[in-house]
């Protein structure tokens, strides 16, 4: 959520950063700024009528103790109107706050200055890339065909128990899942991440302190008799660890990771792009989440896109990364990164990770500080990224390491699978 302080000092600069999404926000802007204002007329009319009240009482008890019955019955009568004022006034302010909370919940973060415009993934800016794309064998086949083949994933069980998109990983193929996780939590660890293990389920709070509430509830699965959400990635869990609390300038920079299977609904998803695991409802990842000092968010935030390469590399899959567009950029973030490898069964590139900056933005809705070295408290920086989702890197090693009598193991999960070869 942006700060209202912030919006009022450099509102034409938010207006045209907001463009960048597509979006024209004068209006919404110039709402905020009114309700703003009218916030603090109000709380200033009621803090003088307290004020006048508090001045009264005391005025009351002197007169009575002076024998001053009917001047003190008077001004007990106007302590009775200022009541009723400031009974009226408080149900104003409550109002008006809450119609200002409510439109700052509908305005997304402000795009870094060095987001590109744009209203798609079209528009999004290709910035590195690596590795060279494999050459297949003839009558290579896509992984949905392949896992069939060897027996390693079965998506028409996973439908005959759930529904679309809730595969069965199976001998060698939940093995190979099960080496992914530990070697991704792994990595993070060596690189200074604390793991943690985190809940599946998340309250409203929680929802609305990351930003997935009220933005993307079409999307969260839904517990409705305990109002509880099933997470969509632990971004949710882990970085509402930090909600309603105030650190100490010399906690930072706060490093975690975990291991989560995340729950998305993926309303309207149709389509071959959404075959196999290109897609799923239920899917597993790896976080790491970052809460930083405001002066080293984009150094940490680089370190974080140079700790997922590494990770890619060491697995050796062709790999880019995109910086987003505007249109294209979460709701809560100031800048991403996408990670995407190349499915060559597919001839497609495959998003694989996201890393991004959310700046002030989380934290502001979680009212995650630190108290700086005046004293005072400031708002955190938080960070997040895939570390990375299974799926897709899943389907990217079945497809790229496939060869004409097997599907080889990449050499560095050997150790985690114990077998070479599928």
């Amino acid at each position: 959520m942006l700060q209202v302080p912030f919006i009022r000092d450099n509102k034409a600069a938010v207006i045209q950063r907001l463009a960048k999404r597509g979006i024209d926000a004068s209006k919404m802007i110039d709402e905020v700024i009114a309700l703003d204002e009218k916030r603090r007329n109000i709380q200033t009319e009621l803090d003088n009528t307290l004020a006048e009240s508090n001045t009264i009482s005391k005025q009351i008890g002197g007169l009575f103790k002076s024998g001053k019955v009917e001047e003190a019955n008077v001004l007990k009568a106007k302590t009775g109107e200022l009541k009723e004022t400031s009974k009226a006034l408080t149900d104003q302010l409550n109002e008006t706050t809450d119609n200002l909370q409510e439109l700052l919940f509908q305005i997304p973060n402000v795009p870094h200055e060095s987001v590109p415009a744009g209203n798609s993934e079209e528009d999004n800016e290709e910035v590195y890339n690596w590795g060279d794309i494999p050459t297949l064998h003839e009558g290579a086949l896509p992984h949905w065909e392949l896992a069939k083949k060897y027996d390693i994933i079965d998506f028409e069980l996973g439908n005959k128990i759930t529904g679309a998109g809730f595969p069965v990983y199976k001998g060698k193929g939940a093995k190979l899942q099960r080496a992914l996780i530990t070697y991704f939590l792994d990595k993070n660890a060596e690189a200074g991440y604390t793991e943690y293990q985190l809940p599946l389920l998340v309250n409203e709070a929680s929802g609305i302190g990351t930003g997935q509430l009220p933005d993307k509830e079409g999307q969260m699965y839904h517990v409705t008799e305990d109002n509880l959400y099933l997470i969509p990635t632990a971004e949710v869990p882990g970085t509402n660890i930090f909600r309603d609390t105030v650190l100490n300038e010399s906690d930072l920079p706060i490093g975690i990771t975990g291991y989560t299977p995340c729950f998305r609904r993926e309303a309207g998803s149709y389509g071959a792009h959404v075959r196999g695991l290109n897609r799923l409802h239920q899917f597993d990842k790896v976080e790491i989440i970052r809460v930083e000092h405001p002066s080293k968010s984009y150094d940490a935030l680089d370190g974080m896109v140079n700790h997922v390469k590494t990770v890619l590399e060491e697995l050796k899959l062709p790999y880019r990364i995109l910086k987003l567009c505007g249109g294209d950029t979460s709701f809560a973030s100031a800048l991403t990164y996408d990670f995407e490898v190349f499915s060559t069964a597919q001839n497609r590139w495959l998003e694989v990770s996201s890393v991004s900056n959310f700046e002030t933005f989380q934290a502001n809705r979680l009212k995650l500080r630190f108290k700086n070295a005046n004293g005072k408290n400031e708002l955190a920086h938080t960070l997040n990224g895939s570390a990375l989702a299974l799926p897709r890197i899943l389907a990217g090693i079945l497809e790229n390491y496939q060869t004409v009598d097997g599907i080889e193991i990449p050499e560095v999960l050997r150790a985690y699978t114990g077998f070479a070869k599928i």
